[in-house]
């Protein structure tokens, strides 16, 4: 009887679900952003809930060193205590997505930040995905119309290209993504605001797009107050879900602002665990993870699935060459430059079409407008080195012909580069208007009798391009 007994409860208890055996840790230490556990044997990026005497807060592993486990809080830190518990959370990593969260504004783990109550998703996929092989993409082969007649015609974008948006503070970058959100020709917008001003992310959502525009966008909002790892999160997350509309075969356009934040913040975590700085302050690790998510754009390997993505890089001191600045500009496939100066003049989007490069614009159009587009540049080009002179009265008309032909053309450049923040230009009015620049100027000097600068804007517009120069169009 006894044997039996025994027998049936062994049976019994197999039957019984157990919970799992969870090694809780505890703390030793906090300082600064970090905190130091022992006790608990978690891989890093796995999540964690902190016990405190405010109650609990979460936390992710951001690495370790001897028996200690590095944690970094993705909120405030408040009341923690030396030797408070910390217990891992067994819960499925990766993010929630779905089509439901088209028109819904998230914070850095996807969570709703705007109160219409939980977003439907269709599935969870991992938030680092493997690289696709680059023989697998398909290449940059048509343009990218976002709206804007300066981009459309100087500085092309073409669909699954990276570009970035350099600028100093306060010139316009986030009216300029915010014409782009509206103008685009893309099936979903995928905006990033990262690092910002919390008031900036209100105003670019009511303000800058309407209830129509936002119901084809996604907005990730990780604002200068949250902590380093959610600001870090918000750009792997919008990319995380660009990814996945791509995946469902539609046109996408990401837009992060900014890759700066993104790194500022990867810096803040490196130093907080004891990575040595390298580059004027910026750890190793930094300059690794910035081509690890912009590589994660592009196009995909199907038919017309792509993720276009365009980067605002903020120049600190108006420095195009500060290490962020200069490492993403060899990253990415071309950079638009918006340039404090031309902001003064009152000329907006501020696009500085001298600096700025498109590599992929030689791919996406054809010699006619390729061919436009290097003239326009040459001309503008030769007005600003000439311009001090212009103003101070040293310059003679005549002098040199080139010279005259810029002066003649500036008035229509600059009021073609300028456009309305609420207006929207398509491509083929964008390639039109650049062509009407060199036919207005043509015109003006057969008529002048100089044909020699007739025939020297009609030779650009029939000659050879070299692919060299093309691609610094």
């Amino acid at each position: 009887m006894t044997v039996s007994l025994v027998s049936h409860l062994q049976q019994l208890q197999k039957q019984v679900p157990s919970p799992p055996v969870v090694a809780a840790g505890k703390l030793i230490r906090g300082i600064g952003l970090t905190l130091e556990a022992v006790g608990c044997q978690l891989p890093v990026g796995s999540q964690c809930m902190v016990q405190t005497i405010d109650g609990e807060i979460e936390a992710e592993v951001v690495g370790f060193g001897d028996h200690i486990t590095y944690l970094m809080p993705t909120e405030a830190v408040r009341g923690i205590v030396p030797g408070s518990r910390v217990l891992p959370l067994n819960r499925d990593s990766g993010l929630s997505v779905g089509l439901g969260m088209l028109g819904r504004v998230v914070d850095g783990n996807g969570l709703p930040l705007d109160g219409l109550g939980p977003i439907e998703s269709t599935e969870r996929v991992p938030t680092t995905k493997p690289p696709i092989n680059p023989l697998a993409r398909r290449t940059i082969a048509e343009p990218m119309d976002v709206g804007v007649r300066a981009i459309n015609a100087i500085t092309t974008v073409g669909v699954g290209q990276r570009m970035g948006l350099f600028a100093g503070s306060g010139v316009g970058k986030s009216v300029l993504l915010g014409m782009m959100t509206r103008g685009a020709k893309a099936d979903v917008v995928v905006v990033g605001l990262v690092g910002e001003r919390g008031r900036e992310v209100k105003e670019f959502i009511h303000d800058i797009l309407t209830e129509e525009e936002r119901q084809r966008a996604v907005v990730v909002a990780a604002p200068a107050d949250t902590s380093p790892l959610m600001r870090l999160k918000g750009c792997e997350t919008a990319v995380t879900i660009a990814e996945y509309f791509r995946d469902k075969g539609m046109k996408v356009l990401l837009l992060i602002d900014s890759l700066t934040r993104y790194a500022q913040a990867q810096r803040e975590i490196a130093l907080a665990t004891g990575e040595p700085p390298a580059t004027k302050g910026y750890p190793p690790s930094v300059f690794s993870r910035l081509p690890q998510l912009v590589e994660r754009a592009g196009n995909g390997s199907g038919n017309g699935v792509s993720v276009t993505a365009i980067y605002t890089v903020l120049v600190e001191g108006d420095d195009l060459n500060d290490p962020i600045a200069d490492s993403a500009r060899a990253i990415l496939d071309g950079h638009i430059v918006l340039s404090r100066e031309i902001a003064e003049q009152a000329i907006y989007p501020a696009v500085d079409i001298q600096a700025s490069v498109s590599r992929s614009m030689a791919a996406v159009v054809d010699q006619s407008h390729l061919r436009s587009a290097l003239k326009v540049k040459q001309l503008y080009a030769r007005y600003q080195q000439s311009r001090d002179l212009i103003n101070v009265g040293a310059y003679v008309i005549g002098a040199d012909k080139i010279t005259d032909l810029a002066v003649s053309c500036q008035p229509a450049i600059e009021a073609f580069l300028t456009q309305s923040h609420d207006e929207s230009v398509s491509f083929d009015q964008s390639v039109s208007a650049l062509t009407a620049i060199l036919a207005d100027a043509s015109d003006g000097y057969v008529d002048e009798g100089q044909h020699e600068d007739a025939s020297f804007v009609s030779e650009s517009s029939s000659s050879h391009i070299d692919p060299v120069v093309a691609n610094n169009v």
